[in-house]
């Protein structure tokens, strides 16, 4: 493992930032003397708080060895998840059955999903909403946002990125519809996608600078061992940076702010092949960790 990695641990009931350097994990406070707020107070300082974690490097001495830690979400409230729909080429293909990649469209497309509700941690357990019988998974590259950001040109998006997470981004397709409602109306992105549980997300995050390239990252999902989702991050119809550019150019994207940025073919709405009580999901992206999810 290169460098470090930000996370949020459990010690004693008390949400803790922490570095994961090697296989140990040492609190931010051990490391920082009086470095005790949230990971996303660090966020908000990024620049000073990657360069003074680095400067620790490498490991120290003590620590706890991560198969003894209870990580919680990285970032356990988020400022704002910004959800790209439809941004992966081989998934427009699996939905409309053929695709022109020389017909890209103009710009991303988001929907908003909700922060604190939704949010849990590598190894939660989710139920399914009350009324849904078709639970989707959707693994996807999150982009952590470190440095505020408003009409920033595409080529200076790597800039405001602190790091890299994953996300699965569980949806309830049968809440999706409204029928009663006019057509304007007619998808509910609250019930399908803003649900208890709705965002597993972790393990922890990856500061962009051990990424050498975000756009080359195979990302994987899993249902009980069953490989579901396999693909990499070159099919983005619409990269990560040119979704920074498109979002800052909306509003002033904060630090702790996260991006999905699509996922790949391979869901189960497709084949009706939803998640059901006592199953695995394992969601993977390389370089990144994994994200565990219990359905109940």
């Amino acid at each position: 493992m290169n460098g470090y990695r930000l996370l949020t641990m459990d010690v004693d009931g008390v949400p803790t930032p922490g570095v994961l350097i090697g296989d140990r994990v040492h609190a931010v406070g051990d490391l920082l003397p009086g470095c005790r707020q949230p990971v996303i107070d660090l966020l908000r300082d990024w620049d000073r708080t990657h360069e003074a974690i680095k400067s620790v490097l490498p490991a120290p001495l003590g620590g706890v060895p991560l198969a003894d830690v209870r990580l919680l979400a990285p970032i356990l409230h988020p400022g704002a998840i910004f959800c790209a729909g439809a941004n992966y080429w081989d998934h427009v293909e699996e939905m409309e059955g053929s695709v022109d990649r020389t017909r890209r469209p103009r710009d991303p497309w988001f929907f908003v999903k909700t922060s604190a509700h939704s949010v849990v941690e590598d190894q939660a357990t989710v139920s399914r909403p009350r009324g849904s019988e078709a639970l989707d998974y959707e693994v996807e590259l999150g982009v952590v946002i470190g440095r505020e950001a408003r009409d920033i040109p595409t080529q200076d998006a790597l800039g405001v990125i602190a790091g890299y997470t994953i996300i699965n981004d569980l949806s309830a397709r049968d809440l999706m519809s409204r029928p009663d409602r006019v057509p304007a109306m007619a998808y509910d992105w609250v019930g399908q996608k803003c649900f208890d549980g709705a965002a597993p997300l972790g393990p922890w995050i990856t500061p962009a600078e051990y990424v050498p390239d975000c756009h080359d990252l195979a990302i994987r999902l899993s249902v009980n061992g069953t490989v579901k989702q396999d693909s990499t991050t070159a099919n983005l119809i619409h990269d990560v940076y040119e979704q920074i550019a498109w979002l800052s150019h909306q509003l002033t994207l904060r630090p702790g702010d996260v991006i999905a940025t699509g996922t790949p073919a391979g869901v189960g709405m497709p084949r009706q092949d939803y998640l059901q009580s006592g199953d695995v999901v394992l969601a993977e992206i390389s370089g990144l960790g994994s994200l565990t999810t219990h359905i109940a």
